[in-house]
């Protein structure tokens, strides 16, 4: 009687988790899943939409998150870069909510993920059956035969490392997106994020005390000593999102890197674009409606 009475109360809080608007979601996925309900990647669709429960409240009530141009995203294989910051990767939380719940269909992203989140308890089990995988270069090229769309921060921690001194600075590009887009005939779409470098403002990144602990970074929030680890907390910041157009490219992959990195530059001028359209709409609402 115990466990029927268990499980009524988890069929219930199913219920309020997986309302009409998730259920949608789960109900127009595109996923091709085992008997277990898994991709080959580790993708567990219910668990995805689950999680959006949480993030949701994130991109509409916390961030207040604005969408621009996500009609441009193709159906089909498809490669998103945008620009990194913020110390966690709430950036990518949000493109990742944005196209599950506002995209027609709606998409769920395959984000490559530092090498470092699979040394994360929990969170890199978590991280798996919501789609995202650690950033190599095979998986990243099966993924996109497949069909899938595909999350890209070629700043790498370079960007989520970033102070706050240097927001919004494009880091150095690495080349490996291009030369898969090329490999594949994925089209890009830049992606210009506005908010998350403003989430969790650091001033300071201590790189000695990161290596010695195994860190790609170690940031210091504005708000320390004052806040103590309730610093690393994300502030209630604007977030406001713009997709641009896909750029198709054509060439060989395995070109020079010189070559390469000229078709670089230009998903990186699109994407000053986008951030700058962002920040010229957000204007100085960074905590406002």
């Amino acid at each position: 009687q115990a466990v029927r009475r268990l499980q009524t109360l988890i069929d219930q809080l199913d219920d309020v988790v997986l309302d009409e608007e998730l259920r949608s979601i789960l109900d127009r996925l595109p996923s091709e899943v085992n008997e277990f309900g898994y991709d080959p990647w580790g993708l567990h669709p219910e668990t995805a939409v689950r999680t959006l429960f949480a993030t949701r409240w994130l991109y509409r009530t916390w961030f207040r998150t604005e969408v621009h141009g996500i009609e441009n995203i193709p159906e089909g294989r498809v490669l998103l870069i945008a620009n990194h910051g913020g110390q966690l990767p709430l950036d990518g939380l949000i493109v990742g909510t944005a196209t599950a719940l506002e995209g027609d269909p709606p998409r769920i992203l395959r984000a490559m993920v530092e090498r470092w989140v699979p040394t994360l308890p929990f969170v890199s089990t978590l991280f798996a059956r919501c789609g995202q995988i650690v950033g190599n270069r095979d998986d990243c090229r099966k993924l996109l035969e497949n069909e899938q769309a595909v999350l890209v921060f070629p700043e790498g921690v370079r960007g989520s490392g970033k102070t706050i001194w240097h927001r919004y600075e494009l880091q150095r590009f690495g080349l490996g997106f291009m030369r898969l887009a090329l490999e594949t005939g994925a089209p890009i779409v830049p992606v210009g994020v506005v908010g998350s470098e403003e989430s969790i403002p650091s001033v300071l990144d201590l790189k000695s005390v990161a290596r010695l602990v195994g860190a790609p970074y170690l940031p210091v929030p504005a708000t320390l000593p004052l806040l103590g680890p309730l610093s690393m907390l994300p502030l209630p910041t604007k977030f406001i999102l713009h997709f641009g157009e896909p750029m198709q490219f054509g060439g060989n992959p395995d070109a020079s890197d010189a070559e390469v990195h000229d078709k670089v530059e230009q998903v990186k001028d699109a994407m000053r674009g986008l951030i700058q359209r962002g920040r010229d709409l957000r204007g100085g609402r960074v905590f406002a409606r």
